[in-house]
């Protein structure tokens, strides 16, 4: 039986797209940390959404890629975790995000050039903290110990957002489902953005290669403060809170109990002791996220909304032969993992195609395996695409854009 997936996948060509329908095994979240790579689906009856269902036999790419990987940290002697280095990184990032708050918070710089270049470097602190240590921390990778990972886990609480639906909506939803429309919700944006050639195309695409770069900028400002209550309630809708060991009273409770937190010390405070206005805080704080959100989309968009990437509409059904690793080879890309500054500063998601294929290891250690998983997906004839630089990846990225901004539905 031939693959349903192609292997050249292509946009404006019948191999950019597959359809699948009637989908009905359905996957539960509170495995997914333990099950991303090789689960069965079949066997797994929580969620109320449909999946897809991947081949549940490795496949001898996958087979072999996990067992030359395996080698390397046996003959390293390296733990598949972070270490010290991954542990001083995240002082510095949270520091890069906390002290610039403390001295204008409290008066320190006043409301001069100091203030605007406090809240740009916040920014960058907080793409920081999101990029190196809560990233790792909620695949369970950044530490042995799993309790380190949840507590590290929650500084995501701490600057806004949710690691609990932050886990649902990237570990379950974008990691299992990569680029399948109707899941990943990585890719089903508005109506006003098209990231995929199954959605309508509309008139105003033809502009959203340049208007999309003002919702980067305002991504994670609407992340924290309308994202997580419309994916908590959609989440329960769907069974998804249940089914990843919580219930949907204790995430409320608890995002309550943040959110407070979080705009307490966020505007409150500094509007109460730094003696700024309130407007003029507050457009800081804006400032700080047009930062953050333009550095994390800037990151995550061109590893998968580009031309040569695979995309599947969830609409028409029948199995894929494609194990899991093969699927992650045919939708995600990597860029400028020549620079080993960018590497470290972006927390090695540059090398999204060894995160998306081994996303409980940690970071620091992608430079490393990415010559054995290249060298894996060439004798197995599978795609590994990499951008040489960082803006040549935005480039194709805003290609991608373009073109989606004026064709219509592959056939």
């Amino acid at each position: 039986m031939p693959s349903l997936l192609p292997s050249e996948p292509s946009f404006g060509t019948s191999g950019g797209r597959q359809r699948y329908k009637n989908f009905s095994v359905p996957f539960p979240a509170n495995l997914l940390l333990k099950r991303i790579v090789h689960s069965s689906f079949e066997k797994l009856h929580f969620m109320q959404i449909p999946v897809v269902r991947f081949n549940r036999d490795a496949s001898a790419f996958s087979k072999t890629l996990k067992a030359r990987v395996d080698a390397y940290f046996e003959e390293s002697g390296r733990s598949r975790k972070g270490d010290w280095r991954l542990h001083i990184k995240s002082i510095g990032m949270i520091a890069l995000f906390f002290v610039p708050w403390a001295l204008f918070s409290f008066g320190s710089i006043g409301g001069g050039m100091w203030f605007w270049i406090a809240e740009i470097a916040m920014g960058f602190g907080l793409a920081g903290i999101g990029l190196n240590v809560m990233h790792d921390a909620n695949h369970g990778s950044y530490s042995q110990s799993k309790k380190v990972n949840n507590v590290v886990g929650r500084v995501l609480d701490l600057v806004g957002g949710s690691a609990p639906l932050w886990r649902i909506q990237h570990n379950v939803l974008h990691h299992s489902f990569t680029n399948i429309s109707g899941l990943d919700e990585d890719i089903d944006t508005p109506g006003i953005l098209r990231f995929t050639p199954d959605r309508p195309l509309k008139k105003i695409h033809k502009l959203q290669f340049i208007y999309a770069w003002f919702f980067y900028c305002i991504m994670t400002l609407f992340w924290m403060t309308a994202k997580d209550w419309i994916a908590l309630y959609r989440y329960k809708s769907k069974d998804l809170i249940k089914s990843s060991g919580t219930t949907f009273g204790k995430l409320f409770g608890e995002l309550v109990v943040t959110k407070i937190l979080y705009f307490s010390y966020i505007l409150v405070i500094p509007a109460v002791f730094s003696g700024l206005s309130i407007g003029q805080v507050i457009l800081g704080w804006m400032v700080m996220h047009a930062v953050t959100g333009l550095i994390l989309a800037s990151i995550f968009q061109p590893a998968h909304v580009l031309e040569e990437l695979q995309f599947i509409e969830a609409e028409a059904g029948a199995k894929m032969e494609d194990d899991p690793l093969s699927h992650q080879l045919k939708t995600t890309a990597n860029f400028g993992t020549g620079s080993k500054v960018f590497t470290w500063m972006c927390g090695g998601l540059n090398h999204q195609i060894e995160h998306h294929l081994f996303p409980q290891i940690s970071h620091i250690h992608f430079s490393a395996l990415a010559p054995i998983v290249k060298k894996t997906a060439e004798e197995f004839g599978l795609p590994y695409r990499s951008s040489t630089t960082f803006a040549g990846a935005l480039a194709l990225h805003t290609k991608m854009l373009w073109h989606l901004g004026r064709k219509q539905q592959m056939a």
